[in-house]
């Protein structure tokens, strides 16, 4: 049976207790959790916070199934990777409290003027490196996300995954991502097969066009070529939970999602 979940972001008018019952009441059975869930500024104790959601999220019937962490790794002096190095083991541990099968979803980071890109792969490589002797002991996969500006650039992410070479660290596969930095329809079929092999989470997410231009939609009513994203996961053995992400026109009410949940229920 197909692992179907819902993304905690972008709901306009629900209550961390409504998503949840309604991700319930539409039919997912996994929830992606952003880190300020379980962990806000200055909370001394998030441990017990985790342990919190995971009780709530049960009395749903629902699991984690990943925690937005949230980091940013594109970084080059030493104070700030080994700030964000401590905090990335930090939320590998609350993810391992939230569910024994949850993956963290990484970002990759921000572009900055002070690190020009030729910088970016070996910045980056650094901090993921970092992590590699904690996310052994947790058990707890990274999934780097192809989000803004530098991982969506899959001629980074890309040889990034292959420079690391971890079992447990691969990407978060966003079906829409890609096309919205500006590659082609043809282009984002053919990463969505380089990155097969790599994926430890999705975001099954649909819509139109590029940038400024991007228009977002439930999924099966944009241009996205999801079948043939789904062909690539099937074809490398995915078992990870398919989750829906939803930009569109009708957020309010969780009407996209549920759209999104038909679609995915019907076609995963």
């Amino acid at each position: 049976m197909a692992k179907v979940g819902v993304i905690h972001y972008n709901w306009p008018g629900f209550s961390f207790e409504e998503l949840l019952r309604f991700a319930a009441d539409t039919g997912y059975q996994y929830v992606e959790l952003k880190i300020t869930d379980v962990w806000q500024e200055n909370d001394d104790n998030p441990e017990r916070n985790a342990e919190q959601v995971r009780r709530k999220l049960a009395s749903y019937g629902l699991k984690v199934s990943a925690l937005a962490a949230g980091n940013d790794f594109l970084q080059v002096d030493e104070d700030a990777i080994r700030f964000e190095v401590e905090r990335m083991k930090r939320i590998c541990g609350l993810t391992r409290i939230l569910n024994e099968e949850a993956v963290v979803r990484s970002e990759g980071g921000a572009p900055k003027e002070s690190i020009p890109r030729a910088r970016w792969l070996d910045a980056l490589t650094e901090c993921f490196r970092r992590c590699v002797d904690f996310v052994d002991e947790t058990g707890v996969a990274l999934a780097i996300d192809n989000h803004g500006y530098v991982t969506n650039d899959y001629t980074i992410l890309l040889p990034l995954l292959q420079r690391l070479n971890h079992p447990l660290i691969g990407t978060n596969l966003d079906t829409m991502n890609y096309r919205w930095y500006g590659h082609d329809l043809q282009v984002c079929n053919r990463i969505y097969e380089l990155m097969a092999p790599y994926v430890k989470h999705t975001h099954f997410k649909d819509g139109f066009g590029s940038l400024a231009e991007y228009r977002g939609a439930a999924l099966g009513d944009g241009e996205i070529d999801l079948h043939h994203a789904l062909k690539c996961l099937r074809e490398v053995g995915y078992t990870g939970v398919y989750c829906a992400e939803y930009e569109g026109p009708e957020a309010a009410g969780g009407v996209g999602y549920a759209k999104c949940y038909r679609w995915l229920k019907e076609h995963v």
